[in-house]
């Protein structure tokens, strides 16, 4: 199985007036089809997000912009960014706070990740050398703390609230990842610490992204913790996507170093259920492999995933918590942008990028 084999969940009937055609959950929908249809509808507030992107992050010093211009070329798809102008078109009218907060997540984000590449030893994002693979670590760790220092000076124009909701999810983030190393090499580690780890390192910015949204769009209390709690449910599948991906994805499609949670000797919601799944025996050896992973070790994984069933619990845990973002969206009045969040978290989990 690969991630290109995930099944699709199950289509709804929820349509655009305008356009019967798009479906809200169409199962041959591709990442282009999507992206297309949410820069149609937001595609000037995510212009005008770009431009205060690169406004904040003008610098005099070439190496500087040199190091700036490569990290543009892998940050993505922007989700983050996407969630808190679509949450904000979802709850009333996107203005200037949405289009500079939807930087300061988009460069939260994009330090998580050249930190989180020196962490993982990756060499490949997206297609292209990581930070520290072309230059080196005290140039990518140096660079993080550039983003994030930018990302503060940039949410301060906003208001003290909007700092203090951004530093709070940015501690949660570090939190995860500080656990998450602590944690490498435990190969008795729960569900319950897995989640733990997965709802600060990944699940709090995508929360918060959703929930500034809200707040900035006047939103009440029931509606800014239904759209916070739906970036945090969104944010879980997600993780378990990408954590699936690690085991079993293409380099070449998905764009990235592969295998990474094994060499770190990280355990995931798949190897966690598989460990669980096993005879006593199998287990430990299981474990075994596991402390000194082999540089075959996920072809030597797939097929014992697969027999026992836990492949698939991993990726019928993300749909359930992809369908548990979409549930939260029922405090939403019926909008274009409410449809798309349904159908971003919806895609969570079906990515094979």
């Amino acid at each position: 199985m690969n991630a290109a084999a995930l099944p699709p969940p199950a289509p709804t009937s929820v349509r655009r007036e305008a356009s019967p055609s798009r479906s809200a959950a169409n199962p041959s929908e591709t990442e282009a089809q999507l992206l297309a249809e949410v820069v149609e509808l937001i595609g000037g507030d995510l212009a005008a997000c770009e431009r205060i992107y690169a406004d904040e992050l003008a610098s005099a010093h070439p190496a500087v912009r040199d190091v700036r211009d490569h990290v543009a070329r892998y940050r993505g798809k922007r989700l983050r960014p996407i969630l808190t102008l679509l949450a904000g078109a979802a709850c009333g009218e996107v203005n200037d706070k949405h289009r500079t907060l939807a930087a300061v997540v988009e460069m939260v984000h994009a330090a998580t990740l050249v930190h989180d590449d020196v962490l993982d030893g990756a060499d490949v994002r997206r297609h292209v050398a990581t930070v520290h693979s072309r230059w080196n670590p005290r140039t990518a760790v140096l660079f993080g703390d550039f983003l994030f220092t930018h990302a503060f000076h940039l949410a301060a124009t906003v208001d003290a609230a909007a700092c203090r909701a951004i530093g709070a999810a940015t501690n949660a983030v570090c939190e995860g990842e500080l656990t998450q190393i602590h944690e490498r090499g435990n190969a008795d580690l729960t569900e319950a610490e897995y989640f733990a780890i997965v709802g600060g390192k990944t699940a709090a910015l995508t929360a918060v992204s959703a929930e500034l949204g809200a707040v900035h769009a006047g939103a009440d209390e029931a509606t800014v913790e239904a759209l916070r709690s739906y970036g945090e449910d969104l944010g879980v599948a997600f993780q378990i996507a990408d954590d699936l991906l690690d085991l079993v994805g293409e380099e070449g499609c998905v764009g990235k170093s592969l295998g990474s949670d094994l060499s770190e000797k990280k355990l995931t919601l798949p190897l966690i259920r598989l460990r669980d799944r096993l005879p006593e025996g199998e287990s430990q050896q299981l474990k075994t492999l596991l402390a000194d992973p082999p540089a075959d070790a996920r072809e030597r994984l797939l097929p014992l995933l697969q027999r026992t069933g836990a492949l698939e619990s991993a990726v019928a845990t993300a749909r359930e918590r992809a369908a548990a973002a979409v549930a939260r969206l029922d405090e939403l009045p019926d909008s274009d942008a409410k449809r798309l969040l349904v159908r971003l978290a919806r895609f969570s989990v079906r990515r094979t990028f």
